[in-house]
């Protein structure tokens, strides 16, 4: 199921890190009124992006089945700017986890679909140490280091996930600005155990029976998981860093 966040949902601590109070239900039922005062949709894929991406000026989405529906609403009450936020898997080998990487184009193989210039390279400007570069959108985990080498050889792709190509072909179908911004969290040498791949449940939340059922059927996968583990603090601490010095609206106005 996809969600939706709105305003009453989000609160801000004294140092200006916004979060979401509650993620146990969507908010099917959002005020438009209330939707007209922000100005950027972010799609997220993952309720822990979710809780960062929240924000003044930001309507967050974890995709879903109803992603769909949402997005046309927001798109008919106004919003003219999208922006893909969360981790990523890396593709060139130089990044490490906790790397921000700045889409400067999206690959939906086999279209290559621009990020808007002006909002991507102010983005890269504010990021300390981004790369700005293109980021591959796919449908499926890449898992397999053989197979990142291989899309970064082909694509010249420098990270790959699962939402961004999404973003790009609803800013094309309707005339919106994007942007995607995606930190690092399994680098291109390493394996994602297919433990970790099965814990990700519909509407961003984690499925732990699946996740502990695939373990047991399999224990050799604990040693990598404990370093993906790691790896998504590591992830997680430099996507909090950077949502905070992006500010309201991720810095499209």
């Amino acid at each position: 199921m996809a969600r939706a966040w709105s305003s009453s949902d989000i609160e801000m601590d004294e140092g200006g890190a916004a979060s979401v109070r509650s993620l146990s239900a969507p908010d099917s039922a959002f005020d438009l009124n209330d939707l007209s005062q922000r100005s950027v949709i972010a799609l997220v894929g993952l309720a822990f992006e979710a809780r960062i991406a929240a924000g003044p000026g930001v309507l967050v989405v974890c995709r879903g089945r109803e992603t769909a529906d949402l997005l046309r609403l927001a798109i008919g009450a106004g919003y003219r700017s999208i922006i893909s936020f969360g981790v990523a898997g890396g593709l060139a080998p130089d990044l490490i986890p906790g790397d921000c990487v700045v889409a400067s184009a999206i690959i939906d193989y086999p279209a290559v679909r621009p990020a808007d210039p002006l909002w991507s390279r102010k983005l890269a400007d504010m990021i300390p140490g981004a790369r700005h570069g293109p980021i591959m959108g796919v449908n499926a985990v890449v898992s397999n280091p053989s197979d990142k080498r291989k899309l970064h050889a082909s694509t010249r792709a420098v990270a790959v996930d699962m939402a961004s190509h999404l973003v790009a072909r609803l800013a094309d179908a309707h005339g919106l600005a994007f942007a995607a911004v995606r930190v690092i969290i399994d680098p291109a040498h390493r394996a994602v155990p297919p433990a970790a791949s099965l814990a990700m449940a519909p509407g961003g939340s984690t499925d732990v029976s699946a996740m502990l059922r695939e373990i047991l059927a399999r224990p050799s996968q604990v040693s990598p998981l404990m370093r993906l583990a790691a790896d998504a603090i590591a992830a997680r601490a430099a996507l909090v860093r950077l949502r905070r010095t992006l500010g309201p609206s991720f810095s499209w106005e």
